[in-house]
Order: C-alpha cells, then sequence, then structure tokens
C-alpha cells in the first residue's frame, strides 16, 4: 500500500518487511534493528505484534496518543529522534464511522488488552463509548490498561474478569487478540455468548474472514472486519513518514487487490 501510494504521489518508496519469526528473532532484538534502520537511512518503521509496547522505552519521544495508549505502531525516525506514534486507534476509529453506522455505543466489550487492544479501546472511547468492559485472559494486563484510560475517561471504563458476564446487556463486542488468524485459529470465546442484537469488530485482517465473524454473520450480528483499521492506520503513516495525505480509498484499492497469505501475527 505504502509503495503504490507513494507512486500515485511522484515517489519512489520502499516497504521491506522484517519479520521476526523468519529472522528466528524476539522482541528483545528491537534495538538493534532500529539503530539498523536509522543507519540505512529509513524514514520510519510499522510496528507489529508483538512489539507495540515493548519498543515504547526504546524512543526518544511520544505523540500524545500514542503516551494515552501505551502502544506504537509508527515509529519515525527523523535527525537523531525516534518519533512514537499510534496510528492503529485512528484506523479503528475511522473503519468503525464508516462501516458499523449508527453503532450503539451504551456498553462495549473488549477481549484483549494488548497492543492493538491499547488503541482499539482508546478509539471506542474517544468515540463515546458511555461504558467499555476490557477482558484479558491476563486480567492484570486488562487491569493496567483500564487504569491508565480511566485517567482520560473516569467513570467509562473497567476490567472484567469474565466475557460472559461482561457481555451481558451488550451493544457491541471489540476482539482485539490473536485468536482467529492462521496461527491461532478458533473462538476467543463461547459462539453461544453471540446475538444477534451484538455488534461484533475484528481487528485480524489476515484471513479477512475469521472464525469468529462467521459464527457472529450467522448469528445476525453486524459485524466488521479488520480491513478497515489496516489501511486507515496506514494511511496516517503514510502522511507521518512524507508529510504527505495519502488517499485512504485508493489504498483500500491496492488492499482489496492482494494475494493475501495467510501471516502468523496481527
Amino acid at each position: 500500500m505504502h509503495e503504490e501510494e507513494g507512486a500515485a504521489h511522484g515517489l519512489r518508496c520502499i516497504y521491506q518487511r522484517i519479520d521476526l519469526a523468519d529472522l528466528g528473532l524476539s522482541a528483545e532484538a528491537l534495538p538493534e534493528l532500529l539503530t539498523a534502520a536509522e543507519r540505512m537511512g529509513f524514514a520510519g518503521l510499522n510496528i507489529t505484534h508483538p512489539c507495540k509496547q515493548d519498543v515504547v522505552p526504546l524512543l526518544t519521544d511520544l505523540s500524545d496518543e500514542a503516551r494515552a495508549i501505551g502502544s506504537v505502531n509508527t515509529v519515525v525516525l527523523e535527525r537523531g529522534r525516534r518519533i512514537g506514534h499510534n496510528t492503529d486507534w485512528w484506523g479503528f476509529r475511522q473503519s468503525v464511522v464508516q462501516h458499523l453506522p449508527g453503532a450503539a455505543l451504551a456498553r462495549i466489550v473488549q477481549l484483549g488488552a494488548g497492543g492493538a487492544g491499547a488503541a482499539t479501546a482508546y478509539a471506542a472511547l474517544e468515540l463515546g463509548a458511555r461504558q467499555l468492559i476490557i477482558v484479558d485472559a491476563v486480567h492484570e494486563r486488562a487491569l493496567a490498561l483500564a487504569d491508565r484510560l480511566a485517567a482520560m475517561f473516569a467513570g467509562r471504563v473497567y476490567a472484567g474478569r469474565d466475557v460472559s458476564t461482561a457481555l451481558r446487556g451488550a451493544d457491541g463486542l471489540i476482539h482485539a487478540t490473536p485468536t482467529g488468524m492462521a496461527a491461532h485459529p478458533g473462538l476467543a470465546l463461547p459462539a453461544s455468548l453471540l446475538h444477534a442484537d451484538l455488534w461484533v469488530a475484528e481487528v485480524v485482517y489476515f484471513p479477512l474472514e475469521t472464525e469468529l465473524l462467521r459464527v457472529a454473520r450467522r448469528m445476525g450480528c453486524r459485524t466488521l472486519d479488520g480491513s478497515g483499521m489496516a489501511v486507515h492506520q496506514a494511511a496516517e503513516a503514510f502522511w507521518l513518514f512524507t508529510g504527505l495525505r495519502a488517499d485512504a480509498a485508493r489504498m483500500r484499492g491496492v488492499f482489496e487487490s492482494f494475494d493475501r497469505p495467510p501471516e502468523r501475527d496481527q
């Protein structure tokens, strides 16, 4: 998407994938990779799972949103500075506005409190969610995210222990865990908890149709796949890298043209 959008602006952009799994590395290699990117003259980096939170201490500056969210998916490298941004939250927000218009926001349950979940939770609260309940397999992680967001959205965000209890009376479900990706198949919650009055939003975009979305659609739920978040976060990152405003519709066309192989992680 970045390369094609660059070409549309008359730029020659090179977007190179650095896959930790393929390289046999872990997040512990981040300091070395950041230094290498700086020395090679990269304009910046997109950061994905599982590094969105681990990268934060290695940066010199954070945008207001990245600091509030505690997660970074875009790093701009500029004259010795490493500036962390979060465009995931904007991508998710724009996707909801465009593809789930009028979605009820009184009570939302979110599964997952990792890097992607921090961004979607912030986006949901920015959209006006009156009550957001975050549930994570590691309850302490849900508590930490809820506490951080409560500093800005007091009385509107909580950590829950049990997804079944949290979903009672809920309007929407945001799924922000790796479950559903090719390497993590399945459902992150019992299918019996879904019902037709619930909208379901997914962050996974490889594959676009996860098992959760298939089940939710069969039950009559309004659903949102991860493509809109992927496109809009990329459009915002393109602006940060180049100073040029991307055409999100054009980038979506490129996204939809992909022959997308399943990826390991989000």
